[in-house]
């Protein structure tokens, strides 16, 4: 069973802050005044550090933050510290300013520069790096600065900084440090991750195209084939049928190389039968249609067949576009009654783009 960042975090906070407790307690070659009030100041500080071990905060805008969101990567989830809540962050400067002076207060002046006299000095820098680790830089730098305070004006500037404030900064200052390394080293792997998700859809939608044009090729190879076959055995002496067959075939192979998305059975069946009673028909797939869904698809291409069905023009243009609203545009042309005019537009059908919402 892998242990989680927080349990090591939390096994790692308790086990310094009992010790730091336990030497406080040691009153050895030194005289405590008030060991009520030195007893009590340790049993609030445990109880600080208890609370900011273990109430649980709320990550940052939700476990479900992007990999962008770089300052809740370690946050988010069961498996890193959350951050601290304000309250908690409130007892914790509360204990920056007690517990240096209430430790100081029940010693007598000889007695504050032992060990036991100075376990504040780290123990307020450990309580500071779990405020640190838990997401509140700002309140651990102001801790800091209230414990310097506290230490310079009950053992002097300098002794303040012999006895381990120095180290005590020096210690909430790697903990910032390690925790902008640790977050940018979790923002490099979520990239990566994501390239790697990307580069997989890539991939399967390649295959995916390369599928799709190897079932274009077998339906074309299945549509051309005997009429090719057949115009080579003849060597290329062709009846009218068979040529009628061959322009069949022909059309039919460029419908399914330029609009097979268009395409389904019924589609299929009345494109020939509009071939076959002369028409020239012409089908091209812009694209647009990538995003439709089957059930989608299958009414555009139902429409479709109507339209082909009921049309009765010479020619019949196929059209598939990016057109916001309009999925499909279907003109028929047809030689008009006056010879020196143009060809007539006498079939104009548009088959609009779904409605979604």
């Amino acid at each position: 069973m892998r242990a989680s960042v927080r349990g090591i975090l939390t096994a790692l906070g308790t086990a310094f802050a009992v010790y730091l407790a336990a030497r406080s307690l040691v009153w050895a070659g030194g005289t405590v005044n008030h060991p009520l009030l030195a007893l009590i100041t340790t049993a609030f500080y445990l109880v600080v550090v208890a609370i900011c071990l273990f109430v649980d905060g709320t990550p940052l805008r939700g476990a479900s933050a992007g990999p962008a969101d770089g300052d809740s990567l370690l946050t988010a989830g069961e498996r890193g510290p959350t951050r601290l809540p304000a309250w908690v962050c409130a007892v914790a400067l509360v204990a920056t300013v007690l517990v240096p002076n209430g430790a100081a207060a029940a010693l007598s002046v000889d007695s504050r520069t032992t060990s036991f006299g100075t376990w504040y000095v780290g123990a307020i820098g450990l309580l500071m790096i779990i405020v640190m680790v838990r997401r509140r830089p700002w309140i651990a730098w102001i801790g800091i600065a209230a414990l310097a305070v506290s230490t310079s004006l009950w053992l002097g500037p300098l002794a303040a900084l012999t006895l381990g404030l120095i180290g005590s900064s020096m210690w909430v200052l790697a903990a910032q440090l390690l925790l902008l390394s640790m977050d940018r080293a979790a923002l490099d792997a979520a990239r990566l991750s994501e390239l790697q998700r990307a580069a997989s859809a890539w991939r399967a939608a390649q295959q995916g195209r390369q599928r799709e044009r190897r079932i274009q090729v077998q339906r074309a190879l299945a549509v051309a084939g005997p009429i090719l076959s057949r115009a080579i055995e003849q060597g290329g002496l062709l009846d009218e049928h068979e040529r009628t067959e061959a322009r069949i075939a022909e059309g039919q192979l460029r419908d399914e190389l330029r609009g097979a998305r268009l395409l389904d059975d019924g589609v299929r069946a009345e494109l020939d039968a509009a071939r076959r009673r002369g028409a020239t028909v012409s089908v091209l797939d812009e694209g647009g249609l990538e995003d439709l869904s089957d059930e989608e698809l299958e009414h555009i291409r139902s429409e479709l067949a109507a339209a082909v069905h009921e049309a009765v023009s010479h020619r019949l243009y196929i059209r598939a576009s990016t057109h916001p609203e309009i999925a499909v545009t279907v003109v028929g042309r047809s030689p008009s009654s006056t010879p020196s005019d143009d060809d007539s537009v006498d079939l104009w059908h548009e088959i609009p783009r779904p409605r979604r919402g």
